[in-house]
């Protein structure tokens, strides 16, 4: 089975998480949680980009730069960044939890 969390020393993923994977539902339509090579090379991209934030990537839309992340310091809040878009402009949206059918659609309605 793939390893989709980060080293826990650098985020305590919710439980939440951590029970999507241990179902295996990992592939969600256009969305997909990123295995822990993925998101280890994004983490230290988005450290670069947005220096002022402190966001774990676990998600990727496969058909644009959207990146579903929890950010330290905010919880379980979910945070949906456009990557690559200029310091500031980053910010989709933002939800309480992870509750992945509600902000899957949520995140595919947008378009």
């Amino acid at each position: 089975m793939k390893n989709y969390l980060l080293d826990e020393r650098i985020f305590q993923y919710p439980e939440s998480f951590k029970k999507l994977i241990e179902l295996n539902l990992v592939d969600f339509d256009c969305w997909y949680l990123l295995d822990s090579e993925w998101a280890l090379s994004l983490y230290k991209g988005l450290q670069e980009r947005y220096p002022s934030r402190k966001l774990i990537p676990f998600a990727k839309r496969g058909d644009c730069d959207d990146t579903a992340c929890f950010e330290i310091g905010k919880g379980n809040k979910v945070q949906l960044i456009h990557d690559f878009a200029a310091e500031g402009w980053e910010q989709r949206k933002e939800f309480n939890d992870l509750g992945m059918g509600r902000i899957c659609g949520k995140m595919h309605d947008r378009l």
